[in-house]
């Protein structure tokens, strides 16, 4: 049986529809995500820095911004501590916003979420696989590596490879998780609008929304658990 082409976004701009699916998605959301902060910091770049004291007393495109950026900050403090929040914000600010944004991206005809593509989860997960280790070994250097010995030397033989298992477990289970996840609500969301176009999508599309916020919740609080285990100076 012959099948119509499904029509998606990236395959009607130039450029994106020559890449991979994921990849295409991937760059899509990522720009949107430039373009909303763009536009978001428009007044502070443009404004005095005594005129940024006072907040919008409507609801605009920067409140929506600064309560999200707020808090993923305060999130971060509780977890990692004040004084290093900052330090971390790049990494999981950003994780929190393409995540998210990708996530919810399933919910729009003509988009498919990047993150229902174990691809780009990996590379989610592998990212703060990475970072994880940086941190880790710039706030400790070389005495990271005690990390993986044991509390003593002459555990170290039977310690490094649990310890190796486990750590490379992380990225693998963080990839999983959220590509499952989305995907499965995407298959099932697509599964029900073409069986009832009509009035099933409206609770199946609160359904995803849950989802994707659930999930961007639980991929940000094990990275962040990931950081404290590396930063941390507990003996």
């Amino acid at each position: 049986m012959h099948h119509d082409p499904v029509i998606t976004w990236v395959a009607l701009i130039p450029g994106l529809s020559t890449l991979p699916e994921h990849v295409a998605n991937a760059i899509l959301i990522a720009l949107i995500i430039v373009v909303m902060v763009l536009l978001g910091t428009r007044k502070i770049r443009n404004s005095n820095p005594e005129e940024l004291i006072i907040p919008d007393g409507k609801f605009s495109l920067q409140n929506v911004l600064e309560t999200m950026v707020e808090s993923i900050l305060k999130l971060i403090s509780d977890s990692l501590g004040s004084h290093v929040a900052r330090n971390f914000l790049f990494v999981i600010g950003g994780g929190v916003f393409f995540i998210l944004f990708s996530n919810l991206s399933g919910l729009i005809p003509g988009f498919n979420p990047p993150t229902a593509n174990i691809n780009t989860t990996a590379g989610c997960a592998l990212t703060v696989f990475c970072m994880t280790h940086y941190f880790g070994w710039k706030e400790h250097g070389v005495k990271y590596l005690r990390q993986f010995t044991g509390p003593f030397l002459w555990l170290a033989p039977l310690m490094i490879p649990i310890e190796l298992i486990g750590h490379l477990a992380r990225p693998m289970s963080l990839s999983l998780r959220l590509f499952g996840n989305i995907m499965g609500d995407h298959l099932v969301a697509a599964i029900f609008v073409m069986l009832a176009p009509i009035i099933v999508p409206i609770p199946i599309a609160f359904l995803g929304l849950f989802v994707a916020i659930v999930q961007t919740f639980v991929f940000t609080l094990l990275s962040l658990a990931y950081f404290q285990g590396a930063i941390s100076h507990d003996h």
